[in-house]
């Protein structure tokens, strides 16, 4: 009670006509920046940061966590309008999201997409305010193999959802991710992998260039290799539809499923490191394990789209809570703001509610505003953003393109990061033709360092014994979550080829 006491009073104290206006304008901001290629709100925080050192700490603070609430969010837009995410974290939103838009559901979907980001984020300011102890337990209780068997279940979970034939194509697609995310510098002995006497590899693959490059690039391809008869915008394909759906009924009716997945996006959230990014994943792979229209996932599901988006949103406070109470942040996005509180000679760590008691409640009243910031942001950009589809491609790509490269550029400023964007994007363009899903090769690279690391140093700390994941009670949970996914795929595999094979051997039979 106390708490919400405190948080109250924050609310009060920020209600200054200056602060609310900095902080919509600096969501309206995020949002187109997580819209843009390649301009994730990592980038967003650290350009702003650096930019913001001389403002008021009311200001200062009210800019970054306007940018980063808007663009978890403005990364869904791209991805439902062009099949293009704006960010890592919206890459799961796209595979719902888009086919709804070529439906002429488009308007419908960023609305719905909306109300889910606000409530996840929402319920992770909640998780901030009053929760932070107990979250904050158990991600203490994760070390190197729970880490590991946590990204091995992310690749694998969305290896296993994303493809549309057979679920070994996804986890191949995994593995091609894990095996990019090797190229570079050894982290943990300083050796050099796979670079081929290239210094530019002695850095690695960034992760930025190489969504772009998957995601992005070969829509350009496609738009500009269909011959003139068969070149279609995506007005051409439905216009948008009249929908009599009210979206506040349609999210309240999948109310078990928002909660679930905020609890997923708040839970991942709070471990340090992993970030909205798998929460996405994780949350979209447990909404089809638990819907009852599982059929629908992959040819535009409402379910897919607000899973990943809630999951992704709540991550926000869930990752805001080891950065205040631990200084360890749990996204990129929070690295970065970590970086903004030393600047600005605030501490965050288990001393913080001794040295500044009201900080964490100001943080969340702040992110509860920006939600608020977010809704009008929302219904100002919504409709503009759906004329994108009126827009023939052969005008959209060339600008879709240019702003690929730019994003590819702009996160290093290296030349060699245009090469890799369009290296992976011709990749990309190929492994689409046979059906492969790219996000499972993203969400590889990803994890990739992630999995390595904690594989290998999990060995160094057991002797080289693989017993210490099998000992250690959150790490064997995880493992045998990862054999039940496998098997379950493999035996519902094995029905439907079953399925598949009678109306063919019906028909021979007809025959004779």
């Amino acid at each position: 009670m106390n708490g919400l006491v405190m948080l109250a009073q924050q609310f009060v104290e920020l209600m200054d006509p200056m602060v609310l206006l900095i902080l919509l304008m600096s969501t309206l901001l995020g949002v187109i920046i997580g819209a843009l290629p390649g301009l994730s709100a990592t980038m967003g925080i650290a350009l702003l940061t650096g930019l913001t050192y001389k403002f008021p700490l009311d200001y200062t603070f009210a800019i970054l966590l306007g940018v980063y609430v808007g663009a978890i969010y403005g990364g869904s837009m791209s991805a439902i309008l062009l099949n293009i995410p704006g960010t890592a974290s919206a890459a799961a939103t796209a595979l719902e999201g888009h086919p709804l838009a070529l439906q002429g559901k488009a308007e419908t979907a960023i609305k719905v997409t909306r109300l889910a980001s606000i409530i996840g984020t929402f319920i992770g300011i909640l998780a901030l305010a009053l929760i932070a102890p107990p979250l904050t337990s158990i991600a203490l209780k994760f070390t190197s193999p729970e880490y590991f068997m946590l990204a091995l279940f992310g690749v694998l979970i969305c290896g296993s959802i994303v493809t549309s034939d057979i679920p070994l194509k996804g986890w191949i697609g995994g593995l091609i991710g894990l095996l990019i995310a090797q190229i570079g510098m050894d982290t943990l002995q300083g050796a050099s992998r796979f670079d081929f006497g290239n210094n530019a590899l002695m850095g690695g693959i960034e992760m930025v260039p190489a969504m772009i490059g998957f995601y992005a690039i070969p829509e350009v391809i496609k738009a500009f290799a269909k011959h003139d008869d068969e070149d279609m915008t995506v007005n051409e394909l439905k216009d948008e539809k009249k929908e009599k759906i009210s979206v506040i009924r349609l999210v309240y009716g999948k109310l078990r499923l928002v909660v679930q997945s905020a609890l997923i996006g708040l839970g991942i959230g709070a471990l340090p490191g992993v970030g909205e990014d798998v929460a996405a994943w994780v949350a979209y792979g447990a909404a089809k394990k638990t819907s009852k229209e599982p059929e629908k996932f992959g040819t535009g599901s409402y379910e897919g789209a607000i899973a990943p988006e809630v999951g992704n949103n709540a991550a926000i406070g869930g990752a805001m809570i080891p950065m205040l109470t631990l200084a360890v942040p749990g996204s990129p996005p929070a690295a970065v703001l970590l970086g903004a509180l030393m600047i600005h000679n605030i501490r965050p760590g288990p001393m913080i509610m001794r040295d500044n008691p009201t900080f964490i409640y100001y943080v969340a009243a702040l992110l509860f505003l920006g939600v608020v910031a977010l809704w009008i942001a929302g219904m100002i950009l919504a409709k503009p953003m759906t004329k994108i589809l009126k827009v023939p491609k052969i005008y959209l790509m060339p600008i879709v393109a240019a702003l690929s490269i730019v994003g590819a550029y702009a996160i290093n400023n290296r030349a060699f990061d245009i090469v890799v964007c369009l290296v992976f994007g011709v990749l990309g363009y190929i492994l689409d033709k046979m059906q492969y899903s790219p996000a499972p090769i993203v969400l590889g690279i990803i994890l990739g360092n992630m999995i390595d690391e904690n594989f290998r140093r999990s060995l160094i700390v057991s002797d080289g014994s693989l017993s210490i994941f099998v000992t250690r009670p959150i790490s064997l949970l995880f493992l045998v979550i990862i054999v039940f996914v496998i098997v379950r795929m493999i035996i519902k595999k094995k029905p439907a080829a079953q399925a598949a094979a009678e109306p063919v051997a019906a028909a021979s039979n007809e025959e004779e």
